[in-house]
């Protein structure tokens, strides 16, 4: 299904995002170092039966780069993308730190939300997992490396797991002479990452409410259940196995299946 690219002046900044589709709105919220490249698989299925919008949220992707980044800057990023295209309410999906945007959007603007999906994160504090990539990605001279391969090599060194390197490389771009550039904001997120490990917060949002969670995944577990329930009263958990963190690259149709059945409640 085709979709169209588009920048839209905000209140906050002009938001990079795609459509699919039409029908009743979903938004899907990538996570650290994504983009809403990701989860074009996933959008094209929802479409056949939803509006579908994927944003790049701020310091990713083809949105700008700006000096904070924080839960409460995103939610209103958000506000201000919905307010532009018209949308009042919509239902929202995210996945790790797309879910806490999600989270906290819900929290504070509970009214603009209809139902919630969060995959494979906690609204509490979380464990920082992410230190030996921005390692890596930090000691990769990207001014000097001339082709995705030399940068591939050189950053096994530091991440064995090829899938992560690819998820990774995707954040590259070429620049008109040649060279490659990331298209994240690789000093502002890595200077912010305590935010970024930060919990959501709000009053209690009482609407359907969908946690998923990866089997091989450490992000979102039992213990987690008090705080969920506390924040979200009418929350439920499923859980996908066979799939680790990135839920939607290891078992995509497993998870279509379980977006579909929620989201046309």
């Amino acid at each position: 299904m085709p979709c169209r690219f588009i920048s839209v002046l905000s209140r906050i900044m002009k938001l990079y995002y795609r459509e699919f589709g039409r029908g009743t709105p979903v938004v899907i919220l990538h996570g650290l170092l994504g983009s809403s490249d990701n989860w074009q698989t996933i959008a094209q299925a929802l479409a056949e039966e939803h509006f579908v919008i994927t944003p790049d949220l701020r310091n990713h992707g083809r949105s700008p780069h700006v000096p904070t980044h924080s839960y409460p800057e995103m939610a209103e990023d958000l506000y201000a993308l919905l307010d532009s295209l018209g949308i009042y309410t919509t239902s929202l999906v995210g996945h790790s730190m797309g879910g806490k945007v999600a989270m906290q959007f819900a929290l504070t603007y509970p009214e603009r939300v209809d139902h919630l999906v969060v995959i494979d994160i906690a609204p509490g504090v979380g464990e920082g997992k992410h230190e030996h990539i921005f390692e890596a990605l930090h000691a990769l001279s990207i001014e000097q490396i001339r082709t995705r391969q030399e940068a591939d090599v050189f950053l096994q060194k530091y991440i064995p797991e090829a899938h992560v390197r690819q998820f990774l490389l995707k954040n590259l771009t070429r620049n008109p002479d040649g060279s490659f550039a990331w298209k994240m904001n690789l000093p502002v997120l890595w200077a912010h990452y305590a935010y970024i490990l930060a919990p959501v917060e709000g009053e209690p949002f009482r609407k359907p409410t969908l946690f998923i969670r990866g089997g091989q995944s450490e992000y979102l577990s039992e213990e987690d259940l008090p705080s969920i329930k506390t924040l979200f009263p009418r929350a439920r958990l499923e859980t996908v196995e066979g799939a680790g963190h990135w839920v939607h690259a290891d078992k995509p149709q497993e998870l279509l299946s379980l977006l579909s059945a929620f989201l046309s409640q």
